[in-house]
């Protein structure tokens, strides 16, 4: 069967006001073991930009709402998610704006920028500043997320 997304939805009329609940968790149904048993794989992704670091929620918007209040940063940045042992990462790689990225004040926002991302999304990030350009650029919608876990 092809991949889609969960939704849970009430059979009966007793059950919550909600006709849908929409988890935008990706997956896909597999053969039952019974003519009425269903079963499901394992969740393999989001059908949105959440990202999911150490159990806390955050969305790359929030990352790029800090950044842009940072003026040695360039808006370009992409959250890199990696796993180290058994803990996820998150790594921002942002760009200096016109600057040397060895540059004392693109390393002074860069030290700032992680601070307000411990404080306001809630996790730990490493950030990694690139040189201007550093960061591909596409067109149409940007790849904010960079999925590089094991499945």
């Amino acid at each position: 069967m092809a991949q889609g997304e969960l939704v849970f939805t009430s059979l009966t009329k007793e059950a919550l006001a909600v006709i849908r609940y929409r988890t935008r968790d990706l997956t896909r149904q597999l053969p039952g073991t019974g003519p009425s048993m269903r079963r499901m794989q394992k969740v393999t992704g989001r059908d949105d930009d959440m990202m999911i670091v150490r159990g806390v929620k955050g969305f790359p918007t929030q990352i790029e709402e800090l950044i842009l209040k940072q003026p040695a940063l360039a808006p370009h940045y992409q959250c890199i998610l990696t796993r180290e042992g058994a803990l996820d990462c998150l790594t921002v790689a942002v760009e200096a704006a016109g600057l040397d990225p060895a540059h004392g004040d693109a390393q002074a926002g860069a030290d700032k920028l992680g601070a307000k991302i411990k404080v306001y999304v809630g996790t730990t990030a490493k950030i990694g500043l690139r040189p201007a350009g550093g960061i591909e650029r596409r067109r149409g919608k940007a790849k904010q997320v960079v999925e590089q876990r094991p499945r």
